[in-house]
């Protein structure tokens, strides 16, 4: 079904390789292709076959690589097409400039942050999903958002469904917010089962299907804690209103509770598309090629409180948002920094969030984000400090 558009929306993907990315530009075939959407420009890194790809099917009007060594390669790829090439930073920076209605902000770390920024500063409605804007420079973000006067839709799907569930004419009754968590591969484990756990086995998701990252995340339940910090900026509660339970269906997504005692939930089968689809259809809802929810296959829907002695990363969000200023940059960075530890095999998985914490206390005192610099900064010093905690433990 083609999205009943009176002109094509202009579209630009940030990060067009990943798995957010592929899945927007199936969602942009699905809504009907270029009769919806102009591709104003789509950005990779080292996949250079698919991002060209990608260029030429969408018929990009720029393709980017941040990997400036592979400039050359994507040249190459795209000899012939009319599609203009840039890399690196610069590029990324000339991409997000694009006169884009819609920015599909996807780019996985702090490299997403900068670009993100200046498109948002520039007006562009940002479809979020890229997690540093929020948890690691929250505020300059949203201020960024509001100097460019364009609106912000989260594609995540716990914050795609409290978007949705929201009456913007009754914010003053809301009460709370009720993030569901699936509990990953380990919900069940004892604390002695997960200190032996393999990279094999954290990477396997019982629900959907995801990139190692992510899945990693999951399963310690990192994800979860950024998306707490994530849902304090993008809806303006306090951090006592923001709630985790654990949902091990993933069917329903993420609730709303009201001051009258009404819930509101949203539901769906896990698919990111629909999130995707959402935010750039936004304000109207377009068909999508996705599963539907059965009922009456439907046997059960289970909710317990999350273990916050075997999943600790909760306990971390809580203590970055009472603390505030860049604490979230250092959760994030030092996150990064032990998660790549744990691929090398040089952490545990219960050692990532020993890292982190240990990271954490030493910088209790970091100040608040007046620039961009600042966050970078206080990533560098998280990442840097969690490979000196990193070295401890692997040396003991």
């Amino acid at each position: 079904m083609i999205m009943r558009t009176e002109v094509p929306r202009r579209l630009t993907v940030l990060g067009s390789t990943g798995s957010i990315g592929t899945n927007t530009l199936d969602v942009v075939r699905q809504l009907g292709g270029r009769d919806a959407f102009e591709i104003m420009a789509l950005t990779g890194n080292g996949n250079i076959e698919l991002l060209a790809e990608q260029a030429r099917k969408f018929g990009a009007r720029l393709a980017v690589t941040a990997d400036e060594n592979r400039y050359a390669a994507l040249k190459d790829a795209l000899c012939g097409s009319g599609i203009a090439v840039a890399a690196g930073m610069s590029g990324l920076d000339e991409a997000a400039g694009l006169d884009a209605d819609w920015v599909m902000a996807a780019i996985v770390g702090t490299a997403g942050l900068a670009p993100t920024l200046r498109a948002a500063r520039r007006g562009a409605n940002i479809a979020l999903a890229n997690k540093e804007c929020l948890v690691s420079a929250g505020e300059l973000f949203l201020d960024a958002v509001g100097t460019g006067g364009g609106q912000l839709i989260p594609v995540d799907s716990e914050h795609s469904a409290i978007f949705q569930c929201l009456d913007r004419n009754q914010r003053h009754a809301l009460e709370r917010i009720i993030l569901t968590a699936s509990g990953g591969p380990f919900r069940a484990y004892t604390r002695e089962q997960m200190a032996g756990v393999t990279l094999q086995a954290a990477r396997s998701h019982p629900n959907w299907s995801m990139g190692l990252k992510i899945s990693v995340g999951s399963a310690t339940m990192f994800n979860k804690a950024f998306e707490m910090i994530e849902a304090k900026h993008l809806f303006g509660v306090r951090p006592e209103q923001i709630e985790v339970v654990v949902h091990p269906q993933s069917v329903i997504h993420s609730m709303v509770g009201y001051v009258d005692g009404s819930v509101i939930a949203q539901l769906g089968v896990p698919d990111m598309r629909t999130a995707i689809g959402y935010a750039l259809s936004y304000p109207d809802r377009s068909a999508l090629d996705v599963e539907r929810i059965d009922f009456s296959k439907l046997a059960r829907l289970d909710f317990e409180a999350p273990d916050e002695a075997r999943f600790p990363a909760l306990r971390l969000a809580r203590t970055a948002l009472e603390r505030g200023g860049l604490q979230g940059a250092v959760l994030n960075g030092a996150e990064e920094a032990a998660f790549a530890a744990f691929v090398a095999e040089r952490i545990g998985f219960l050692g990532m969030a020993e890292v982190v914490e240990a990271v954490m206390d030493q910088l209790t005192d970091i100040g608040p984000a007046g620039e961009i610099a600042d966050v970078v900064q206080a990533d560098v010093e998280a990442r840097r400090r969690a490979r000196e905690v990193v070295g401890r433990m692997a040396a003991a």
